[in-house]
């Protein structure tokens, strides 16, 4: 190949993905338009608008023809007081569009942590991201999520790019900004707060090893500080709705649904399910606490040992799991969880790795979820096993995803003991090559 045949090149593969991704794009966009979506979330987030503007009881609001309550902390609710001035068509193709950027957005983070934080090179980032988006958009998580309208994807995103932070997530701009993204998150969404335990929990086990501990610790702190700023704002604004809210309202987890609704993917549907019962109690928080703590466990292995995209990803996962509510359309964090373990089992090689890696991946895009009887009668507390098994592959995926970094973060613990002298060993010391040695010993070769 030419010098001018790969410049033409490196041209115009950019360009043809930028073109699928739009052309992706714009059949999705197709798509549900034909499907009939109503954007129902996003109706309930200009409700709350409406609310905030009015002075109107904001948790006692009931929205559209299903009598959808607000759910979100009182600061969400601030932030969507633009939506009742848009007219509904305008506010849909906004909310459209700007979820398909967030999309863009995501998969340029993903890539960035992937590949350990570096810079992405242009063709990369111009091909990659494009690419990655004009797959991912199909994917259930994804199609959900711009069906109902919903904020998945910005809360992600917000969460992703503080995680360029993360020691060994490679140089990042703008350091004074560090937590605002999982500050502002976690006022907006509350699950996004599972992080800063991470954090903490990374920094204390750093400080106990004498590692560096002041990035985790300093990014937590951060994060905390706004998020509380956010909720203050919020208080000012909104000191009924705020008391409201931070009083018990935020613990009523069924506001949002049924706990064995199809499309909660949490370990609390998941196990409503499995026990046909609404309240599956002391048996979900047993199960909560322990994949809470598996997960955090393998989110800080990963982090401690410089693997900053499988330690994010996997608390992402771990408070999808442990969440009360994991609607299907939450599973967003699918996304840098598929390109991690295709790319994974890329390197590591194997049959039964791809095959496993694609399985998993695979999962995301069948809809399988929907394929079992659900709706307002609550035919999901009569399930059979097969039933069952289809309305659970999320969390499966989920744990599935959490064994594939465990074992990826101890064989990353294992290269650096190996790359390490054994401990009590003192390396070898070579002596340094002076003039004089290099001298004698250009002679010798020359006598030779």
């Amino acid at each position: 190949m030419t010098a001018a045949s790969l410049s033409r090149l490196r041209r115009t593969v950019p360009v043809r993905a930028t073109a699928l991704c739009l052309l992706s794009f714009a059949a999705f966009w197709v798509a549900q338009r034909l499907a009939g979506v109503t954007m129902v979330d996003l109706m309930v987030y200009r409700a709350e608008g409406r609310a905030v503007l009015d002075g109107a009881d904001l948790y006692a609001l009931r929205a559209t023809e299903n009598d959808l309550p607000a759910t979100y902390p009182p600061f969400a609710a601030l932030l969507f007081t633009p939506l009742p001035l848009l007219g509904t068509g305008l506010m849909r193709t906004l909310a459209t569009a700007g979820n398909l950027l967030l999309l863009l957005a995501l998969a340029l983070l993903t890539l960035r942590l992937v590949t350990g934080g570096r810079r992405l090179p242009r063709p990369l980032a111009w091909l990659g991201a494009p690419a990655l988006a004009a797959v991912a958009v199909w994917s259930e998580p994804v199609w959900t999520t711009l069906r109902y309208g919903q904020i998945n994807l910005l809360v992600t995103v917000l969460v992703l790019w503080d995680l360029r932070y993360l020691p060994g997530a490679g140089p990042a701009r703008g350091r004074r900004w560090a937590g605002a993204g999982i500050g502002l998150a976690t006022a907006m969404k509350l699950t996004p707060g599972l992080f800063v335990a991470f954090l903490l929990l990374a920094g204390v086990v750093a400080a106990v090893r004498g590692g560096a501990a002041r990035p985790w610790l300093a990014l937590a702190r951060n994060a905390v500080c706004w998020f509380l700023g956010a909720t203050a704002l919020a208080a000012a604004v909104l000191p009924r709705d705020s008391w409201q809210f931070w009083s018990g309202t935020f613990l009523a987890a069924d506001r949002a649904g049924h706990p064995e609704q199809t499309a909660n993917q949490s370990l609390r549907g998941l196990i409503a399910r499995l026990l046909h019962t609404a309240d599956p109690g002391l048996w979900w928080l047993a199960a909560a606490l322990l994949a809470g703590a598996a997960g955090l466990a393998v989110a800080v292995l990963a982090g401690l040992r410089s693997r900053p995209a499988w330690a994010a990803t996997a608390c992402g996962m771990t408070a999808l799991l442990v969440s009360p509510v994991s609607w299907s359309h939450h599973w967003v964090w699918s996304v840098p969880a598929a390109v991690l373990v295709l790319d994974e089992a890329v390197r590591a090689g194997g049959r039964w790795r791809r095959a496993g890696a694609a399985v998993l991946t695979g999962l995301f895009f069948t809809y399988a979820l929907w394929w079992v009887p659900h709706g307002p009668e609550r035919p999901e507390l009569h399930q059979g096993p097969a039933e069952f098994a289809l309305s659970a592959l999320y969390p499966l995926a989920a744990v599935g995803f959490l064994v594939v970094a465990w074992r990826v973060a101890l064989r990353s613990g294992a290269a650096e003991a190996g790359a390490a002298p054994p401990a009590g060993q003192v390396p070898e010391q070579r002596e340094p090559v002076t003039a004089e040695r290099g001298r004698a010993g250009r002679q010798a070769v020359a006598k030779e």
